[in-house]
């Protein structure tokens, strides 16, 4: 048995991969592959309404917002979402909580004026920054909820009197949230939805169309919603896997069930870590993420022999981000209790040996 510990793109249901393998050869009785269907074809068109559908169903998403599946990564919101949304005349706060925060944080400077009011880098990113001002002249306030290189996470998003904006791209659907306190949410399909290949952005109606720069056609968030995510030829493939993929969440207790799993997951990995004598977590304990347990052994000299004896027991990419090194267990969604035991098991043993 494998267990998939690999930050992104990461593990999926293996209901959702053998249907999904399925649909590759033939989709839908038509004979021919899903690679291969008209994105205009009735039977795509179905996907994708049946996709946005369970996105709201899930998150509980109201009229107010609209639901996109935009094609490639997370990281076309970092621009993408301040000429939308920033004006060159208001500004924005952001938080810098990390890498992806700091490349938010770049971009979002070419269209307005942006402001870091809180950062963790002090501390090399270990901890999530918290009371802090918010000014009500912001536009927004941009936040990164949890942070896969050096495992912190926004265990709650603070009170403001400005909308938020939020990459939830490693941790969207492992747990619940108040839809209504976010103007924008976007969140790359590859770690708890899906394959590489599509955005899913989250948008309030009423936050567009206030900027007066003009905005190329493909990046205007309306221009989305008017074509109902078919402005331009979608992702067919990763859009038809991430429904399949929130389908699973639903029958398996939606997302409170997710949380519930991850709580468990996470809970009995920092256990280990906290007890066993070789390891530590760089993390303040109270921002410690529920999707990315990262982890140093005391002596590093150990790492390479550490990870030999976790391959050994089916427990693959534990490796660290290559800037921070040490280890990094990625425990989204689909990752089995049963594949946190082993690797518990594997901490254990390891321990043993050194004693």
């Amino acid at each position: 048995m494998k267990y998939n510990f690999y930050a992104g793109p990461a593990i999926l249901p293996r209901e959702v991969i053998e249907e999904a393998a399925q649909a590759v050869l033939e989709f839908n009785g038509m004979g021919f592959s899903l690679l291969e269907i008209s994105h205009r074809s009735k039977e795509f068109i179905a996907v994708m309404d049946e996709a946005v559908a369970l996105v709201k169903e899930l998150l509980h998403i109201g009229d107010e917002h609209e639901v996109l599946f935009l094609s490639g990564g997370a990281s076309s919101q970092f621009y993408m979402a301040p000429m939308n949304l920033l004006d060159e005349s208001t500004k924005a706060a952001y938080t810098d909580t990390g890498t992806w925060a700091s490349k938010a944080i770049k971009d979002g400077g070419l269209y307005g004026q942006v402001d870091v009011i809180a950062s963790s880098k002090d501390k090399n990113y270990s901890y999530i920054p918290k009371g802090y001002d918010i000014d009500a002249s912001y536009r927004y306030l941009h936040l990164t909820s949890n942070n896969t290189i050096f495992g912190t996470q926004h265990q709650s998003f603070p009170e403001t009197n400005v909308p938020l904006v939020c990459d939830m791209s490693s941790d969207i659907f492992s747990r619940g949230i108040d839809i209504n306190r976010f103007d924008l949410i976007y969140a790359g399909a590859q770690k708890n939805m899906g394959p590489a290949g599509t955005t899913l952005v989250i948008v309030r109606k009423s936050a567009l169309g206030k900027v007066s720069r003009k905005i190329p056609a493909m990046l205007k968030y309306e221009n989305h919603i008017e074509a109902g995510s078919m402005y331009n030829t979608p992702p067919v493939f990763p859009v038809y896997v991430s429904m399949l993929t929130l389908r699973w969440i639903k029958k398996n207790g939606g997302v409170a069930g997710m949380q519930r799993a991850n709580e468990e997951k996470a809970t009995l990995l920092y256990n280990e870590i906290d007890r066993n004598s070789l390891f530590y977590s760089p993390t303040n304990q109270e921002d410690r993420s529920r999707m990315n347990v990262c982890f140093l052994l005391h002596n590093s000299e150990l790492e390479k022999e550490f990870l030999t004896k976790c391959k050994e027991a089916g427990c693959i990419g534990l490796e660290g981000h290559r800037s921070v090194g040490g280890f990094r267990a990625s425990i989204y969604n689909a990752m089995s209790l049963e594949g946190i035991q082993v690797l518990v098991d594997v901490m254990k043993a390891f321990e043993v040996s050194k004693g």
